[in-house]
């Protein structure tokens, strides 16, 4: 998954920078600046009457905070260049510096990055939502279709969408059939085959009067035309190697989630 396509991962991201900011404001406060040596001696030291164990917990705070910011200077490309040093310099991860002698950066330059990065996320956030492929429709699928589909989706593997939508219908039918010992289509075969349940063989029924002509053709219907979106969409879609385009897969999504409507109106019927 790329991160800048997610805007869910790059809202977190924000708000882990968010977090380090206030992390690191905090451990300021116990802190004052160096007033000589600019570059030399530490850009801040401890106020005297700050507690050492408090001085610790802030300390462990930011530490923490900036692990969990740690990714957003690279999504935003917010670095300094520092002279003397031949790789520019991450603002989150050389936080610590400033208490250091020979600091590498200023509190002022990490706030300013941080601020910086929080404005880049959010526009980075609003080009992820415009370029989400559209989704008109496809909400309102069968839940076990789109649940299994919409990672991929949002993220542009449309053939891979559509890959994991029938497995994830192929397997609700092996467990709803208990019929695990069998290939997909084959499951399929069986679930809607016109012979009797037998034991540890059930079958998948249309529900309503057997004799009936709707209920008949229905039952000949998914006995022909659920073993026919095995062979020609999961499969062409496992198997196939270039990307499908959003409007081909969101009609074979389509069609997966009528089936799984189908399947789940069917009775279980079984030998007994």
């Amino acid at each position: 998954m790329q991160a800048k396509r997610n805007p869910e991962y790059l809202r977190a991201t924000a708000k882990a920078v968010e977090e380090f900011q206030e992390a690191l404001i905090g451990f300021l406060a116990l802190h004052q600046s160096s007033t000589s040596g600019r570059g030399i001696a530490p850009a801040v030291f401890p106020r005297e009457d700050v507690d050492a164990g408090e001085l610790e917990a802030a300390r462990q705070r930011v530490a923490v905070a900036s692990g969990r910011a740690s990714a957003a200077p690279g999504l935003t490309s917010t670095f300094y260049n520092v002279q003397g040093i031949a790789e520019p310099v991450d603002p989150i991860a050389a936080w610590h510096s400033i208490a250091t002698p020979k600091p590498l950066l200023e509190p002022s330059d990490i706030l300013t990055a941080c601020g910086q990065m929080i404005g880049r996320l959010d526009q980075l956030v609003l080009q992820a939502e415009a370029e989400i492929p559209p989704t008109t429709g496809v909400e309102a699928m069968h839940p076990l279709i789109w649940g299994a589909a919409r990672a991929l989706w949002n993220d542009g593997h449309f053939r891979q969408a559509v890959t994991a939508a029938a497995e994830a219908l192929v397997v609700q039918v092996k467990a709803r059939t208990g019929r695990h010992d069998m290939p997909e289509t084959a499951v399929w075969q069986d679930a809607f085959s016109s012979n009797p349940p037998k034991p540890d063989e059930p079958r998948l029924r249309w529900p309503g009067d057997a004799t009936h002509r709707d209920v008949q053709s229905m039952n000949e219907g998914l006995r022909r035309f659920a073993p026919g979106v095995q062979l020609t969409i999961r499969n062409s879609a496992a198997h196939g190697v270039d990307e499908m385009d959003a409007q081909d897969a969101l009609e074979r999504l389509g069609v997966l989630s009528l089936l799984a409507r189908w399947v789940d109106r069917c009775e279980l019927v079984e030998v007994g």
